[in-house]
């Protein structure tokens, strides 16, 4: 990508300007002195935080949207046929992705920690950006959820310091300019695209290869070694391995609180605490830590950022406990990532785990069908919602009752199948609403109802909480 592409370039259209990954480069770009304008078609807590900064938004989509400007960014969320898109293109302004502008971003900084992985990227990332912040660097960071300290999805400061998550769908991470390149792990996802492991293996070695400093890599996770294998890069690793440069022993497990003794390179440097539960988040936070001590930060930084982080918006979220009933969301849409989530589910003080679980995208359902039976399985009550298709047409006719029949005793709706192949917003209410009416017939004292997916299946939650306080179950 030309580096030079913002060079002589003052007005800046973001169309989407609302969305969790275009608002952090919006921040950037205005702190640097950049004329922006904005549009957006939902009013949102992140709409008005732009409008907070002095940035005309403008609401809906229209091609005298765009007066003015002289480069134009979207994201891919934004048809063809977007009437802003489709004037930018024809008024002969520069145009480009979020991607590509978010690539150019990490390239300012010096330290840019660009973290990667088929799971665990927004945890790991909002961790990092916490432990900056409690050491008191004035860190820059673009993350892919929300962290309530920094009221959003990134944040902008003085120092050459950049935390940005990367996601590999679609090879986006390869755009980006890592000094720190970390990999979380590796495993088979997005396969519409990637086709196969190996080929995301690819992508993570390219990814690898971009970094100037270092990688940081899960030391156990087979598949990510197999990735860099043989690149002259130095590498730290991490895992529960002793052999690790960064290693974890979890010495207690007390509800949502893991302690650990922390060993560097060996040396037992002592005990800590995260406050987000499972194995897997020991993983995240080492992966932070040995991120963290490569750019200077200091034990004590570490531990409060550890004690202060309370995980990203949905993530293992607390929703609400009412009546006895606790209600979590989790952004878990991966086998992996479910089963990470549920064997934690199971390890805590509940009666009964309920998983409602929002399927996204038709191929993944049937790509990974049988991995989805094993890892919902784990649920003590399993409830499906319709598959949410996304940027998808149900070409290969799969709904969750494909899914519902292989996990005994899962629930779900059937209706009309041509209505819900049309992904209406009043289908999906009702399909919502039907499993609500349901939840409220059987959910007991002492129950665990977590809503899993990366689509919208947190509204369930919100509006189960709220059934909940209106009318005991």
């Amino acid at each position: 990508m030309d580096k030079s592409v913002l060079d002589g370039k003052k007005h800046i259209h973001f169309i989407g300007i609302g969305g969790s990954g275009m608002y952090p480069l919006a921040q950037i770009l205005h702190s640097r002195g950049y004329f922006l304008t904005g549009s957006d078609n939902n009013e949102t807590e992140t709409l008005q935080a732009v409008r907070d900064m002095g940035i005309t938004v403008f609401m809906g989509q229209r091609a005298e949207n765009i007066a003015g400007a002289d480069l134009i960014v979207y994201s891919a969320a934004i048809m063809e046929d977007n009437p802003e898109l489709v004037a930018a293109k024809a008024s002969g302004a520069v145009c480009m992705e979020r991607s590509e502008l978010l690539g150019l971003v990490t390239s300012w900084y010096s330290k840019a920690v660009c973290i990667s992985g088929t799971h665990g990227k927004t945890t790991t990332s909002a961790l990092l950006t916490t432990i900056y912040l409690e050491e008191g660097v004035d860190i820059s960071c673009v993350i892919g959820g929300k962290l309530k300290s920094i009221g959003g999805s990134g944040r902008v400061g003085k120092s050459d310091v950049m935390v940005c998550e990367s996601c590999e769908y679609v090879n986006t991470f390869l755009k980006l300019y890592p000094d720190i390149a970390v990999i979380l792990n590796v495993d088979a996802d997005h396969l519409e695209f990637f086709k196969n492991l190996d080929n995301i293996k690819k992508s993570f070695r390219e990814f690898a290869s971009k970094a100037t400093d270092c990688l940081v890599i899960n030391g156990d996770d087979k598949n990510t070694l197999e990735a860099v294998s043989g690149l002259d890069k130095e590498m730290i690793t991490f895992g529960f391995d002793r052999k690790n440069d960064y290693s974890a022993q979890i010495t207690s497990v007390k509800g949502l609180v893991t302690e650990f003794d922390l060993y560097e390179r060996g040396e037992n440097v002592g005990s800590f605490a995260i406050h987000v539960p499972g194995r897997h988040n020991v993983l995240n936070a080492l992966a932070a830590i040995a991120a963290a001590r490569r750019t200077g930060v200091s034990l004590d930084g570490i531990a409060l950022g550890l004690q202060v982080f309370r995980g990203a918006i949905r993530r293992f979220e607390k929703i609400d406990s009412v009546n006895g009933i606790t209600i979590v969301d989790d952004y878990a849409h991966h086998p992996a990532e479910i089963e990470a989530t549920l064997k934690t589910a199971k390890g805590l003080d509940f009666n009964r785990v309920w998983a409602v679980f929002q399927p996204l995208t038709y191929s993944r359902t049937k790509i990974l069908l049988d991995d989805f039976v094993t890892s919902l399985s784990i649920a003590d009550k399993v409830v499906l919602t319709d598959i949410m298709g996304s940027r998808e047409k149900n070409d290969i006719k799969i709904y969750s009752e494909d899914l519902g029949k292989k996990i005994p005793g899962a629930i779900w709706f059937d209706y009309d199948k041509e209505e819900v192949d049309k992904q209406t917003a009043e289908q999906k209410e009702r399909n919502f609403n039907d499993i609500i009416n349901y939840l409220m017939t059987e959910l007991k004292e002492g129950d665990l109802v977590i809503t899993l997916g990366c689509g919208d299946v947190y509204k369930l939650a919100k509006k189960l909480a709220k059934r909940l306080r209106e009318d005991k179950p």
